[in-house]
């Protein structure tokens, strides 16, 4: 009958990579890996070894990353650099819940006013000369959008900007930026709606409804914009 190896130990050029077994008793594995470690033999004179370690899909306590620390620095020579777990943390997850998180204005946006919220943004009101929307997630403006939007502020390349009426000073989706589009190319009782085209490199401005095709993620909420 095969053993299973709960700890596997990858040299690379970086350093070593240390592949711990998700499924089994943690305190199997700390058994596994004091013995594959007191094989690791070097000399005085041997460089400092990075070492990583990946947790699968195991989440562990603070004081169990400093046990699994503490058992590589008995080891000459060998440092932790970072421990990587595939388990979302409780305050990641409240983060990535509050960027998925849509806030509703009903408003008219004047110059200097600045609206920046986390997630998706959704203006209902225009957005005039000199105001600002910001958002880490989607910009929609349920009128006309004169000002600035910013959509993806936090990097996020694929948010988009849509508007009743685009027409503004400035479009900015994660680090690139456009201005108005040509007004001939506007086609009314649409909405209009800019994303980042990957092949440009650039934003370009499209029917929300055609977008969805680059961006099926918004069918759900192009449908409570129009239908409530």
């Amino acid at each position: 009958m095969n053993h299973k190896q709960k700890v596997m130990i990858k040299g690379t050029r970086e350093g070593l990579i240390l592949h711990l077994d998700d499924q089994c008793d943690f305190e199997e594995i700390l058994t596994e890996l004091k013995g594959k470690l007191s094989e690791h033999i070097t000399t005085d004179e041997a460089p400092l070894i990075r070492v990583s370690i990946e947790l699968g899909y195991r989440y562990i306590h603070p004081y169990q990353e400093e046990i699994l620390k503490e058992i590589v620095r008995e080891q000459q020579h060998l440092v932790v650099e970072e421990i990587d777990s595939k388990v979302m943390t409780k305050e990641v997850a409240l983060e990535w819940e509050k960027d998925r998180d849509i806030t509703a204005i009903s408003q008219t946006l004047r110059s200097g006013q600045v609206i920046d919220v986390k997630g998706d943004l959704l203006v209902i009101g225009d957005v005039n000369p000199g105001g600002t929307v910001r958002a880490s997630g989607n910009v929609f403006v349920l009128g006309k959008l004169f000002g600035v939007a910013h959509a993806g502020s936090e990097g996020w390349t694929r948010a988009v900007i849509a508007a009743s009426y685009l027409e503004p000073s400035q479009l900015r989706i994660a680090d690139k930026i456009s201005r108005s589009p040509d007004q001939e190319e506007v086609d009314g009782g649409y909405m209009e709606c800019g994303f980042i085209d990957e092949t440009a490199g650039a934003i370009r401005i499209d029917r929300l409804q055609k977008v969805v095709k680059w961006r099926p993620e918004l069918v759900s909420l192009e449908r409570r914009m129009h239908h409530g």
